[in-house]
């Protein structure tokens, strides 16, 4: 009777162990967690969005502006603003969507727009510059804005994620944004990653991923080699040599998307040799941009002629420049320079030039490298210097003469934005140091322009003035690279802005 009742007691036992482990399956593939992670090319060690140049917090889904670019349409369409309204330029009501709430679950109405659009006037003369407003006064969910002067491109400026929306109550901004995005923050290790989870009360919709890793790696060799083995899902700008290879290997898919993205040689008009425009012509004539494109860029890019995309309905049309050697040589006796035992001088002294370079986009040294060969086969010197954040550098610094630079031209659909930060006397992106009132005085009238064909029109005519007095030389327009896992990845979407990357649409399979 004991053997059979402890049998029987055994059998049940087992039963029961059964019984749970059926019903744990089904709970534990409940909870396996849907997850993405996403390498990016640009490290950060500060997350504030008003003062962020590599705008981690807006690509991470972690903030959003009040209006967003329409890339397909090169137009501002709503996005926390629902509808907006200013006949004269100067006075601006902007209604706001309502139901809108921070990740820590405080309203997102006019007050808390408000308070955040002051801080990042606070916090960034770039933003005072670009924004030119005056007042803002909030009542409800409506915000009436008044700018300094008549601005009719107000409203394409609140696409800068500078401007992102924040809930200033917060106190630690540069280490936890608190946003309205579809992901909310939940660690950051500068320099490193970011950790972001759902935001389950997101206005438009809650993601179906549960969390994202947004890390960083400046090596694009080590961003390919980090999709190959699987440790990523997607990677932005691989190294374009292993595209090749990331193709063939099967199961990784390779978008490439033309964008509105200029790789230049800035030139600091600061220096004495580069007040001559013959030697800032020189230096454009060094550049051999077909090259540059078949060997380093291998093919996913065009040769640049000015700062804008030819398909831009306000990108003049002109010749590129005749370049080459020979070409320079003459711009440079033109300023007085002559070949004297193999060194390009005048009165003596030779002329070198401290050329700056970053490597968190891998052909801008390469780019650097082709001009200091081309340079010195005409008896000029090239110094090349590696910088880690060149906004910061070259905004702090003039002990140098060119940088290799890439730079958005048109993120907002049109050419005030890169003509005001890149030419302006108070441009925040004006490295070179451009202080030419005919110049100046072309972008303001822009800056107060309605008319589309007239914008278009004193666009082209800034652009020309660029070209002509060689302010900055232009390299050529890059396709953005992305790739990524095609068995696991969902609704990746490469944009032509760079700006918006981890939304509530990106899933996985």
């Amino acid at each position: 009777m004991y053997i059979r009742n402890h049998f029987l007691k055994l059998g049940m036992l087992l039963v029961c162990i059964s019984l749970i482990s059926a019903c744990a399956q089904p709970s534990q593939r409940a909870e396996e967690k849907k997850h993405i992670h996403f390498l990016y090319n640009f490290s950060t060690k500060s997350l504030d969005p008003h003062v962020d140049s590599s705008y981690v917090p807006l690509r991470a889904g972690i903030t959003e502006t009040l209006v967003r670019l329409d890339e397909e349409n090169l137009s501002i369409a709503p996005w926390l603003a629902e509808s907006w309204k200013g006949e004269d330029g100067q006075h601006w009501t902007i209604k706001l969507r309502e139901n809108i709430t921070f990740h820590n679950g405080n309203v997102m109405d006019a007050e808390a727009v408000k308070a955040s659009l002051e801080r990042a006037l606070k916090e960034s003369v770039a933003i005072q510059n670009a924004l030119k407003i005056e007042k803002i006064e909030a009542d409800g969910y409506t915000l009436q804005i008044t700018t300094k002067q008549p601005f009719p491109e107000f409203v394409s400026e609140l696409v800068n994620p500078n401007v992102s929306i924040i809930d200033v109550t917060e106190e630690d901004m540069i280490n936890r944004p608190v946003g309205t995005g579809p992901f909310a923050l939940k660690s950051f290790s500068p320099g490193s990653k970011l950790e972001l989870e759902r935001y389950d009360d997101y206005w438009d919709g809650a993601s179906n991923l549960d969390s994202v890793t947004f890390a960083f790696n400046e090596d694009a060799n080590a961003r390919s080699l980090a999709l190959q083995s699987g440790q990523v899902d997607i990677v932005y700008r691989p190294e374009t040599e292993s595209l090749e290879s990331l193709q063939a290997q099967g199961g990784i898919k390779v978008e490439s998307t033309a964008t509105f993205r200029v790789h230049q040689m800035t030139m600091n008009m600061e220096r004495e040799s580069l007040q001559d425009v013959h030697v800032r012509r020189a230096v454009d004539a060094l550049i051999d941009r077909q090259k540059i494109v078949d060997t380093i860029l291998l093919g996913y890019a065009e040769p640049a002629i000015g700062p804008f995309l030819p398909s831009l309905p306000f990108a003049p049309t002109y010749e590129q420049s005749k370049t080459g050697a020979d070409i320079a040589v003459k711009h440079l006796e033109k300023a007085g320079y002559s070949q004297v035992n193999g060194k390009m001088q005048k009165d003596g002294k030779p002329l070198t030039f401290a050329l700056l370079t970053y490597s968190a986009r891998a052909d801008l040294p390469l780019i650097a490298q082709v001009f200091q060969s081309d340079a010195k086969q005409i008896g000029i010197d090239v110094e090349i210097r590696q910088i880690d954040i060149p906004e910061e550098y070259m905004a702090s610094n003039r002990d140098w003469d060119l940088a290799t630079y890439s730079n958005l031209t048109a993120p907002r659909g049109d050419a005030g934005y890169y003509l005001n930060a890149t030419y302006h006397p108070t441009g925040a992106l004006n490295f070179s140091g451009a202080q030419s009132p005919e110049l100046t005085a072309i972008i303001d009238q822009l800056n107060q322009t309605v008319n589309q064909d007239e914008r278009a029109s004193l666009s082209e005519q800034a652009a020309d003035y660029v070209h002509n007095n060689m302010i900055n030389s232009f390299v050529l327009h890059p396709s953005t690279i992305v790739a990524y896992n095609e068995h696991k990845v969902k609704n990746w979407l490469t944009t032509r802005s760079e700006y918006y990357m981890i939304t509530n649409r990106l899933d996985v399979n």
